[in-house]
């Protein structure tokens, strides 16, 4: 398939590179010491794939003269994650490249599975404060602990195990090692937090969370609209993804309403599976195309243009695509809605016309791979004396007419804000970002209305807190590097 990549052939140009003109230098390559392994994995790693290598001076190819100089360098920093960062242009310029000390967590992450209570809650400010915050429950995981306690969208929580949540403290509290913790509950009364005494206790679990939580079909006089709510891109879920929308074409639906608006990305794949079952009528053409950093880039426009495309297709491996055809998409979406949430929508734009539904996007039009220590970076033959990984950012995506400047996000089509106190149920004809969408396919909405109720201003969430980062990556890198090898 055009869109498969396989990360040891492009490791093939860039790595011969680095150490054809090191030998040159150095008669004889030292081997890095036992305590500098990840450091010395780092680097590499970061010099063959890191989108801004050229612009990070102590990342360029003729930096240092030897392994001997490297390590010089290297040994400068006890702890990895300080060369990581140390290594990183700007983090105005990049704000989501990141490591972890144990890549089985990171794989499992990145495929949809965390130790989580199933509470999946924004966070926002006390109103006039920099310091105090508060949570709100946006969803609640089907099958997990939360699902059994007396706890909904909607509700509001200022403190765990009766410490107020403050901008210090909410990682220790709330993505702490423990795994049995109380969140204590408020109310919103005339636009001021104020707690009840009621207090609920959730436990973590090992958790997989379909990202398919709603899909269903809304009838309004002549028209059936599809409603999907998706909260994220993960590979492992690709059939369940593909047989909703079977459900969707089976039932004969005239509109769709896509929602993502607490989805922030994951698997490119997986996106370009999504555009193509929202469409079906463009398979083979250009759905997106991937710009890497200086050396990788100039071997693929030389050679394979097409190894740094996505396609859109009519198959997932030997299983036909259940595609929608539609020319039209209504696409609710927030500032939580991130990276291959935003690629589907700008990837389609070119295509159909997409009306989006909210506020505007985050901003992330950058992707990754997963790095490990290992001779070609791959998942293969990785080095048993530590678990280090990185997802550092090794790619900018553009769709099919070469935009993809959105680092301010996405401006949506209609603005509509959500406030906690008018939430509403997700998927019901009344949640006011779904009502908008069917007042504009109806023909009854003319014009949006303003969600009543107080705006908080917002903090963070739950997924970009929980190590997932508003991810888009590849499962794997570029192939077509190795016949220039051979």
């Amino acid at each position: 398939m055009k869109s498969k990549f396989s990360l040891s052939l492009v490791v093939l140009f860039v790595f011969s590179f680095f150490f054809g003109c090191q030998k040159d230098q150095d008669d004889i390559i030292q081997p890095t010491p036992t305590n500098l392994e990840v450091q010395n994995f780092i680097w590499k790693g970061l010099n063959q794939f890191y989108l801004w290598q050229t612009d990070v001076p102590n990342l360029a190819d003729n930096r240092f003269a030897s392994q001997s100089a490297l390590d010089a360098f290297l040994v400068n920093y006890k702890v990895p994650k300080d060369l990581f960062d140390a290594l990183r242009v700007s983090p105005t310029i990049d704000r989501f490249s990141w490591m972890v000390d144990d890549y089985t967590v990171l794989e499992q992450q990145l495929q949809g599975t965390t130790k989580n209570s199933g509470v999946e809650f924004g966070l926002s400010y006390y109103s006039g404060s920099s310091n105090e915050i508060f949570g709100y429950v946006r969803y609640i995981i089907p099958g997990s602990d939360a699902a059994t306690k007396d706890i909904k969208r909607g509700d509001v929580f200022t403190a765990v195990n009766g410490t107020p949540l403050t901008v210090s403290n909410y990682q220790s509290l709330l993505f702490g090692t423990n795994d049995s913790f109380t969140l204590n509950m408020a109310d919103i009364i005339n636009g001021t937090i104020t707690p009840n005494n009621k207090s609920v206790a959730l436990t973590k679990t090992a958790l997989s969370e379909n990202p398919i939580l709603v899909n269903k079909v809304i009838i309004v006089g002549t028209k059936k609209i599809g409603y999907m709510m998706y909260n994220g891109f993960y590979s492992p879920f690709d059939t369940q993804l593909n047989d909703a929308f079977g459900y969707l074409k089976a039932q004969g639906i005239t509109d769709f309403v896509l929602d993502l608006r607490y989805n922030g990305g994951g698997s490119v794949q997986t996106a370009t599976y999504l555009a193509s079952m929202i469409t079906g009528q463009f398979t083979g053409r250009v759905f997106a195309k991937q710009q890497w950093n200086t050396k990788i880039n100039a071997y693929f426009e030389a050679n394979n243009p097409n190894g740094v495309r996505n396609f859109f297709t009519d198959k997932i491996g030997a299983t036909p695509i259940n595609s929608l055809n539609m020319t039209k998409i209504y696409i609710l979406a927030t500032g939580s809605t991130a990276s291959a949430s935003e690629l589907v929508i700008n990837g389609l734009k070119p295509y159909i016309d997409v009306v989006q539904i909210g506020t505007t996007t985050i901003g992330k039009n950058v992707g990754s791979v997963t790095l490990y220590d290992s001779p070609d970076f791959t998942a293969s033959n990785r080095n048993p004396n530590h678990k280090y990984a990185m997802q550092p950012l090794t790619f900018k995506v553009v769709n099919s007419a070469d935009f993809g400047d959105y680092f301010n996000g996405l401006t949506p089509t209609y603005q509509l804000g959500e406030t906690i106190s008018t939430y509403g149920v997700l998927g019901d004809v009344n949640e006011p970002l779904l009502k908008a969408a069917i007042g504009k396919i109806t023909g009854t909405g003319k014009m949006i209305q303003p969600s009543a109720g107080k705006q908080f201003e917002f903090f963070k969430d739950s997924k970009s807190i929980d190590a997932l980062q508003n991810q888009m990556y590849l499962e794997k890198a570029p192939k077509g590097l190795q016949q220039a090898f051979n």
